[in-house]
């Protein structure tokens, strides 16, 4: 139960924990850096990725190919996807399941499952007793819904996607064909869910492919509205879309580019699989009549030859697209005879003609739809594969009387990179540029109820309404709020799809029901029970349709107000300074003000509609759909139906005044008075006579899912075991394959490395036979029994000759590396010993190292001679075949504490500061040094190009050159002296000596 009291002022989080929240956020962040997109369509799917530093790029598969199949073969121990999966439908052509997004949210029932089964007569479609859908049964062990086998495909493609951007992935946007309904919608949805994918949106491929459109020509969009036509032929199906770009001025990002869908026009089954099926018929019966006096069997009875042949017409129609005739061949189709025929393009558009009449139904749908005319449109373009053909292109450049049709688009990627963008957009972890997206609703929705009227004293009568909740090509993510006025007990009510008319007669048998779910609602009469005092303000049912398409019902709630008196001295003079402050600076809430995004002030317009005396509730229920427009912050306001606008503007100076606090009202007299100034005692015993006080009690809700029930939660935890564990077999699986390979390439370029002179030089003859035995045993047990073997078994094998090879590599690898390190330490002492002489040369006065820093570096480089030169005199007297005593990791510490030593010292000399020379009695300079010329006297009337300076003047500048000198030795550099130090750098002048520094210091 939630209760609406006085206003109260917002509440500020501290500082601690708005600084939790975003490391909380960060946290988050830092594991999902990436996403991705799945473009999945009937025949392949293309996946792309948005991680830093990749900005929307197309995933490359195991093959290096851009789009992969969507075939999964299911077999006893082993899985195949992709391209394998693809070679193996020739073999296992019952295993192999392809075109399976036909079957999904469908009955047994429908006339797709029953179109399945005939193009494809090899698999075994079983029915699922609870949701009365299909299954494929390769064998009683192995039997998958659809659901399932898009959930392995949608497991895959975020493998390729992860191994393509090196890291963990976990959101996505998946795209959808435009004429997925809500079953089928949900259906992607729990195939996802199986997957472990966390979906971002299922936006659909025409909306996608034009967003991909539009931000790759964002400079293009402005004020006057594009028409752009999209047509869209895949594999499997035909969309027309027909899209209006412009800028618009969004709250968020000021004058932004737009896209809104105005019109969709669909085919379901016209696409290029049809063609291949028309092509692969044609050739069947080609064989059929090669072979007619042999007396042998019907090709179309041979899964295995139906199946090659699907192969070659896919084959001939990509060939025919640009050539007039072709041969089509087939090795060994059946019982070892080979094929042969010579195919044209006029036979092909022959057996495709009816096809090719219905390329013109989409267009003129989604004009009528977008109720626009031909010439509106400025531009048609391109999009799928199934577009290629040139008489697809003959006949539709015909039907919409254009030029040319445009083709500058990627007709296969397009949708990739427009869900892509999208998922950067939704994603967290990007910043974006703003590209406002308006989808539209395809089917509409409805809510149907039931209520008894009394159209004559004592005679009542049950009336049946319908009230449109989401009309057709609307646009969505939309919120709406139903109010039912006339009701104080429990009651039922039904949400269906609207009007359907548009749908041709086959469309609607695969439609299914029209039905989506009756709602049930528990508790109307005891909240009227508990709220006996106040007055109804309906039953209102809070519905969502998300940015996925997917209808939901929040909540459904009663609400109920009354008036209340309120006494001038319930509240202190802190409370209403307080109040006063915060209703001046617009910080007033209510409670009832909740996150589902429909705005509260809308919800309060509405009144009892008594107005009507023949139809109340009905006003009601109208007025509330115009109160709901799109609740996407991120969005601008929909486009909103017609006929709806008046109602909201009749009322907003009643809403706006009722919503304020009493004492911000005018007064009576008309004089407006400062809003904000505290009232006096007697004007507010007279401003705040009573308040409006607003209960909201919750009702219980029971939906009766009518099109499609939903998997249960444990039926859907058993499918996403049943997955992992496919899953977690296949990387055994691959652990296993690992091994072997590792193990058969060890024993062979091992045997190959006992012939090789360096390996033999540090080794002795009965040292390599005891080797050659043990590689020939193992290879001998791997070649017999190494199939059966297991990860385990395979990885001590390989251990156990890695531990006997390892003195010898070891030797080997040793002397490869000698040279190399001891030219380094070589190198590392003379430059230490030149650095040290330098260092004693230094003047006792502009000395900057000790004499035990001094001391210790020549002892250091002292005993790594000592050390070098014993430890090479001892290994030259050890044969080749012993272990070496000169190691290189031995070395390698010699030289890092040598060059430690140094280090430390470079260090020192590069961030000193010189010593202040001495002044006497009369702030004269002293007399220079014993080694010090006349030079750096005269340097005052010496220019300082440097030309003049002699040798007798370098020891006093001698600090420099060594610091100067050293400095590429110096890789890590102390972070000491700061800003001074740089700022005596830069102030020195080029050819000033030393010595004047000290003289100015």
């Amino acid at each position: 139960m939630a209760a609406t009291g006085r206003r109260q002022r917002p509440r500020r989080l501290p500082c601690w924990a708005l600084v939790a929240v975003l490391l909380a956020d960060l946290l988050a962040l830092s594991d999902t850096l990436a996403v991705m997109s799945v473009d999945l369509g009937s025949e392949s799917m293309k996946v792309a990725i948005v991680k830093p530093g990749v900005p929307m790029e197309i995933v490359l598969n195991k093959e290096s190919r851009r789009k992969t199949p969507v075939t999964v073969t299911l077999k006893e121990n082993e899985r195949f996807f992709g391209d394998s999966a693809a070679g193996m439908a020739i073999k296992s052509p019952k295993a192999t399941m392809r075109y399976f997004q036909y079957l999904l949210g469908k009955q047994a029932d429908n006339p797709h499952v029953a179109l399945y089964r005939a193009r494809f007569p090899e698999h075994e479609l079983n029915v699922d007793p609870q949701r009365q859908t299909v299954r494929f049964h390769i064998s009683p062990q192995l039997q998958f819904s659809p659901e399932e086998v898009l959930g392995m495909v949608l497991n895959y493609s975020r493998s390729l996607a992860e191994d393509f951007a090196e890291q963990p992935i976990k959101d996505a946007v998946i795209t959808v064909p435009a004429f997925f309904n809500q079953a089928e919608r949900r259906a992607v949805l729990q195939a996802a869910r199986m997957a472990g994918l966390k979906v971002l949106q299922l936006i659909n491929d025409n909306t996608a492919t034009a967003l991909s459109y539009g931000v790759f020509r964002r400079k293009d969009i402005n004020s006057t509205a594009q028409n752009v036509m999209f047509y869209d032929m895949g594999s499997g199906s035909t969309v027309c879309t027909i899209v209006t770009y412009q800028t618009v001025k969004t709250k968020e990002a000021g004058m932004q580019p737009q896209l809104q869908i105005r019109g969709v026009g669909f085919d379901r089954t016209l696409g290029g699989l049809e063609m291949e099926l028309r092509l692969r018929e044609h050739l069947a019966r080609l064989f059929n009549e090669q072979r007619k006096g042999q007396k042998a069997k019907d090709v179309r009875e041979n899964p295995r030859a139906m199946a090659k042949l699907l192969r070659e017409a896919n084959r001939l129609k990509t060939v025919l697209s640009a050539n007039a005739d072709h041969m089509a061949q087939i090795e060994g189709l059946m019982d070892d005879v080979d094929f042969k025929a010579k195919v044209t393009r006029v036979e092909f558009e022959e057996l495709c003609a009816d096809l090719f009449e219905r390329v013109p139904g989409p267009v003129q749908q989604a004009l009528q739809s977008a109720e626009m005319s031909l010439d509106e449109i400025e531009q048609v373009i391109l999009v799928g594969g199934a577009t290629r053909v040139p008489k697809v292109q003959e006949v539709l450049l015909k039907a919409v009387n254009k030029e040319e049709l445009g083709k500058n688009i990627n007709a296969d990627e397009a949708a990739a990179m427009g869900a892509v963008y999208q998922a950067a957009a939704l994603s967290k972890a990007f910043k974006v540029k703003p590209f406002v997206v308006r989808d539209a609703v395809v089917y509409p929705i409805l809510v149907e109820f039931t209520r008894e009227v009394e159209e004559e004293p004592g005679i009542r009568s049950l009336k049946h309404n319908k009230r449109v909740l989401f009309s057709r090509m609307g646009p969505y993510p939309q919120r709406k709020v139903i109010t039912f006025n006339r009701y104080s007990h429990d009651f039922n009510f039904h949400i269906n799809y609207g009007d359907l008319g548009f749908l041709g007669p086959e469309d609607l048998r695969v439609f299914g029901t029209q039905n989506l779910t009756t709602v049930k609602l528990k508790g109307v009469g005891e909240s009227f029970k508990k709220y006996p005092d106040y007055e109804s303000k309906g039953i209102k049912a809070h519905f969502n349709l998300d940015e996925s398409g997917v209808l939901s019902l929040d909540r459904v709630e009663s609400v109920f107000e009354t008036l209340v008196e309120d006494s001038p001295e319930e509240e202190s003079t802190l409370t209403k300074l307080g109040n006063t402050i915060s209703s001046l600076f617009g910080g007033g809430t209510t409670p009832d003000a909740k996150e589902n995004g429909t705005d509260v002030i809308q919800e309060e317009e509405e009144s009892p509609a008594e107005g009507s005396k023949d139809e109340p509730g009905e006003q009601a229920e109208l007025k509330e759909e115009a109160e709901s427009p799109v609740e996407d912050t991120s969005q601008p306001p929909p486009f909103e139906p017609k006929g709806d606008t008046a109602p909201e503007g009749e009322k907003p100076t009643e809403k706006e005044s009722r919503d304020k606090p009493e004492d911000q009202k005018p007064n009576e007299k008309g004089e407006a008075g400062l809003e904000g100034a505290p009232p006096t005692p007697e004007e507010e015993k007279k401003q705040k006579p009573a308040r409006k006080q607003r209960m909201v009690e919750e009702i219980g809700v029971e939906l009766v899912v009518l099109d499609l029930p939903d998997l249960p939660e444990d039926e859907l935890a058993r499918s996403v075991q049943k997955l992992e564990d496919l899953t977690f077999r296949d990387l055994e699986k691959q652990e296993r394959e690992k091994a072997a390979n590792s193990l058969e390439a060890f024993i062979f370029e091992t045997q190959d490395k006992l012939y090789q002179l360096e390996y033999q030089e540090v080794s002795t003859e009965e040292q390599r036979e005891e080797i050659s035995q043990k590689l020939s045993t193992v290879a001998t047990w791997l070649e017999d029994e190494g199939f059966e073997a297991t990860t385990v078994m395979l990885k001590e094998k390989l251990a156990e000759l890695r531990k006997l090879c390892q003195g010898l590599f070891f030797r080997v690898e040793e002397r490869k590396k000698w040279p190399e390190r001891l030219s380094a330490l070589d190198n590392l002492l003379n430059h230490s010993s030149i650095f040290l002489k330098g260092a004693r040369l230094i003047p006792e006065m502009d000395q900057i190292f000790t004499e035990v820093e001094m001391t210790t570096l020549e002892k250091v480089i002292n005993e790594t001679w000592a050390w070098k030169n014993a430890t090479v005199a001892e290994q030259a007297k050890l044969p080749a075949t012993e272990k070496p005593v000169l190691l290189s990791k031995d070395i390698e510490a010699k030289m890092m504490s040598l060059d430690r030593e140094v280090q430390y010292l470079l260090n020192k000399a590069k961030f000193a500061k010189p010593r202040a020379r001495p002044k006497d009695k009369n702030g004269t300079r002293t007399e220079p040094p014993l080694n010090a010329s006349a030079t750096d006297q005269g340097e005052k009337i010496i220019p300082p190009a440097g030309e003049g300076q002699t040798e007798e003047a370098q020891p006093i500048s001698e600090p420099e050159k060594v610091e100067t000198g050293s400095e590429p030795i110096d890789t890590e550099p102390l972070e000491l002296g700061g800003p001074e130090a740089e700022s005596e750098q830069k102030e020195q002048p080029a050819g000033q000596k030393q010595p004047l520094k000290n003289d100015e210091l």
